[in-house]
């Protein structure tokens, strides 16, 4: 049908410019032939004209013949006449013959007009033929054009279906889910109930144990009350037990008594023993304790021993390592890498053994944190999100999301229940964790790279090479520090009275927070800082500052003196990223971009 009326579109216009052109070039050929038609009457009229004058011409020489026989006379006037008018006619014969050449001239010309658009024309069929097949060949694309959209129509409405069976599907799965959280819920309270109850049988059983252990010291006391007393020689061994028990005697002994040179019975050993766990008089170490078991006390520094050797070179991840951190135990590690996992490793006879992995990061780790009490570790990662995950069961309990740009940097607060999280999209994040949300956002200005943290104070190190440090209960930066390249790291000594900054410019600066000034500047011949993510760590007594350098050396400043003390090289062939120094003070781990890490200590 559409095909039959384009037909006679084209047709309808072929006729309609054949006319305009037979209207636009009929005139002309009109007078053209008007006048040849003209041109050909006279021709007639001369044919008739000299017809006649030849006749003329012959009777009048006929005349003259005749006269010429009789004589001159009145003849000789017609003869004038007749010659004028052969003259006349000679003009007008030149004159015909002149327009009839020009004329022939004119048809020449009109008909090789006619030729060329004859030619004209024939192009011009021959494009509407062109034409007229391209037609047909577009209105071919326009009928599978409309067939495949009906297909792509078909095949969307499928899609529809399938997408709202999909959801339906993505409800019931959601619904499944949400039941599923709350058995899970349910369960967690069970068991958090059932461990309740079971730390308060223990907790019963340790106060009966420790009432039997009360009443039979006091038992122990009574019989030794009743036992008499020996008798000793006053000159000789009143003074030694007066030494010994730290106590006064009496120097006259009572009346009545007979002096004795007997020698002092010791006490019984039982009673001895419950004396000393009364007053606590126990050493500093067991007789079988062992260095890697010794812990420092909390809230009191360490006794920091220097890394000389590296006790244990392994590969950690596959990929990167960005962050490592030990744990407040001091016997559990954490790595983080490019693979996206935090791996534990245990520190068993001077090596780090595999202990387990936490999964759940979209994207590499950037930096790890302990909780104070060692139960959580939180991971900030480059898919703009920060995790918590619990120790006991390696499960993922929080992810905080909410920045718009990698996140660099996370730390726990002093209180365990807020963090703060710094990122590359130039904004500070304080989290409550009971609650699960931001507390508040502080804008920046640069990329943070690192945080550390006080009570109420959180200093942030950034790209436009500042130290910043914000008060938690303010909405503005409380003060600015400018070093003299970009801030990778920042890390607080156990007073928690002096920062040590890390920057590109290969120093590290110790500020004092009491005057709010750089203290002191260290810096080795070779060092490098290798990455603007470069982690160093001041040692749990804050006497030494160890930092990785990106030719793979270890670097181990005296912070008393400002000198170097040592570098250690040879075990890694990479930069290194981080490193972290045991909170007992006996190791110190450096993790590299080529994914290995290495255990240091004075053994």
């Amino acid at each position: 049908m559409a095909h039959g009326r384009g037909a006679r579109t084209w047709k309808r216009h072929v006729c309609e410019q054949l006319r305009l052109r037979d209207r636009l070039q009929r005139h002309g050929f009109e007078e053209l032939i008007h006048q040849y038609n003209r041109l050909l009457e006279k021709s007639d009229l001369r044919a008739v004209l000299s017809e006649r004058y030849q006749a003329d011409k012959y009777d009048g020489a006929r005349g003259h013949e005749a006269t010429a026989g009789t004589g001159g006379g009145p003849a000789t006037v017609p003869q004038q006449e007749m010659a004028e008018m052969r003259i006349r006619h000679q003009e007008e014969l030149t004159e015909l013959h002149k327009k009839r050449g020009e004329l022939a001239q004119t048809v020449i010309e009109l008909n090789l007009l006619i030729r060329e658009k004859d030619k004209e024309i024939q192009n011009n069929e021959a494009k509407m033929l062109e034409y007229q097949r391209q037609t047909d060949d577009l209105g071919g694309e326009c009928r599978d054009l409309r067939s495949r959209l009906q297909d792509l129509e078909r095949a969307n409405q499928t899609l529809k279906d399938e997408y709202d069976a999909l959801q339906i599907t993505f409800g019931a799965l959601e619904e499944k889910l949400r039941k599923t959280t709350e058995d899970n819920q349910e369960l967690v309270s069970r068991w958090m109930a059932e461990k309740a109850q079971e730390a308060n049988r223990l907790n019963a059983e340790n106060e009966k144990d420790s009432r039997r252990r009360q009443v039979k010291l006091q038992k122990e006391l009574a019989d030794a009350a009743k036992e008499p007393l020996p008798v000793v020689d006053p000159d000789d061994d009143i003074q030694v037990l007066a030494e010994e028990a730290g106590g006064e005697m009496p120097r006259n002994p009572p009346h009545g008594r007979t002096p004795s040179k007997k020698i002092s019975q010791v006490p019984p050993g039982g009673l001895l023993d419950s004396i000393s766990n009364i007053f606590g008089r126990r050493g500093a170490h067991s007789p079988g304790t062992s260095p890697e078991n010794h812990e420092a006390p909390s809230g009191a520094p360490a006794d920091v021993r220097v890394p000389s050797a590296a006790l244990h070179v392994f590969e950690a991840h596959d990929g990167e390592v960005n962050a490592v951190r030990f744990g407040p135990s001091s016997r559990l590690l954490a790595t983080g890498g490019t693979d996206r996992r935090v791996k534990l490793w245990e520190l068993v006879s001077g090596r780090c053994e595999p202990k387990g992995a936490l999964t759940g990061s979209n994207a590499g780790i950037t930096s790890i944190d302990f909780d104070s009490a060692g139960s959580f570790l939180l991971a900030a990662s480059n898919d703009f999100a920060s995790r918590i995950w619990t120790l006991e069961d390696y499960r993922l309990r929080h992810t905080l999301t909410g920045h718009s740009g990698k996140v660099l940097s996370a730390r726990f607060l002093l209180d365990n229940a807020r963090i703060v999280s710094g990122s590359y999209d130039r904004t500070l994040k304080l989290w409550d964790l009971r609650s699960k949300v931001c507390m508040k956002t502080v804008f920046t200005g640069s990329s943070c790279n690192d945080i550390a943290c006080t009570e109420q104070c959180v200093m942030s190190g950034h790209f436009d090479k500042k130290i910043r440090f914000w008060d938690i209960r303010a909405e503005s930066g409380v003060l600015e520090l400018e070093l003299m390249g970009r801030v990778t790291c920042l890390d607080l000594n156990h007073e928690r009275t002096e920062l040590l900054a890390c920057s590109r410019d290969d120093l590290l600066k110790i500020v004092d927070l009491r005057a709010n000034a750089v203290r002191q500047t260290l810096s080795a011949r070779g060092f490098k800082c290798g990455a603007d993510w470069t982690r160093v760590a001041f040692s749990p007594d804050g006497s030494y500052v160890a930092g990785g350098s990106a030719d793979g050396t270890l670097y181990v400043w005296n912070v008393l003196t400002g000198n170097l003390d040592r570098m250690l090289e040879g075990n890694h062939n990479s930069p290194i990223n981080a490193v972290s120094w045991s909170p007992s003070g006996v190791y110190v781990s450096s993790v590299e971009k080529g994914g290995k890490a290495v255990l240091w200590s004075d053994v």
